[in-house]
């Protein structure tokens, strides 16, 4: 907040700006380039949304969101790159495995996301928004799958291979000396320790709300571009719904 506070003012300095042909001068205050600023990055965000909705397909669109459970919380918070690295890639090879199954969509889907680090409480609270066409490539690339009307892929089965795949990683990260402890949690340095935090996760029920898909690309609602991570998410819920995508 501080940096957005002292935007464009005296507090960060600035330079003169002289008129060649007038001699007209005037004081131009440094911006803070905060990410989270609108003075800054106003266009950029713009900018961003722009290029992301021309990508739109036109069709249907859900919104999936993947959550990691507040247990997590602490251990990505002091390993923020090597634990959101893992959530984007558990969170993409779920929904990729899962919708090429020819039990479910039997397509090849893509899908835009970015990284929330915090929630609505502005506490942190890691997840990953991400926004689905409502359909993919057939297996053999010869045509368009459509999703049931109102209905991607199922939320539960999402659930399971995103914890499943989630954990194993973290697991294997912390068994490759790639996370660091410190403070009220420096215990979990110790492997023991370590697979009793995660022990209780493994049988926790990862799901989220389901929200409702876009009828098309002109209403599908941008991710905000203030906290943009662009990468192929607690898990899933916005797969379900009563209108037709």
């Amino acid at each position: 907040m501080s940096a957005i506070e002292q935007c464009r003012s005296a507090a960060l300095g600035g330079h003169v700006e002289r008129c060649e042909d007038c001699d007209y001068s005037r004081i131009a205050y440094n911006s803070c380039r905060n990410r989270h600023c609108p003075k800054c990055q106003g266009m950029a965000a713009q900018d961003w949304l722009a290029a992301r909705q021309a990508d739109l397909l036109p069709v249907g669109y859900f919104h999936v969101v993947f959550t990691l459970p507040a247990e997590i919380a602490p251990i990505a918070c002091q390993n923020k790159a090597v634990v959101y690295n893992l959530l984007f890639r558990a969170a993409a090879e779920t929904l990729l495995t899962i919708a090429a199954d020819p039990k479910h969509l039997g397509a090849r889907i893509g899908a835009t996301a970015v990284l929330h680090s915090w929630g609505s409480a502005m506490t942190h609270h890691p997840h990953v928004h991400m926004i689905v066409p409502g359909g993919g490539i057939s297996l053999d690339g010869t045509r368009w799958v459509r999703c049931k009307p109102g209905f991607l892929l199922p939320v539960r089965v999402l659930s399971r291979l995103f914890r499943r795949l989630f954990l194993t990683a973290l697991a294997d990260a912390h068994a490759a000396g790639r996370l660091r402890f410190f403070g009220e949690i420096a215990g979990l340095g110790r492997r023991q320790a370590f697979a009793a935090r995660l022990a209780p996760l493994r049988r926790k029920n990862w799901l989220s709300m389901p929200s409702h898909p876009s009828p098309g690309p002109k209403r599908c609602s941008p991710i905000s571009p203030a906290t943009r991570t662009a990468s192929p998410l607690r898990t899933a819920g916005s797969l379900r719904s009563t209108s037709a995508a």
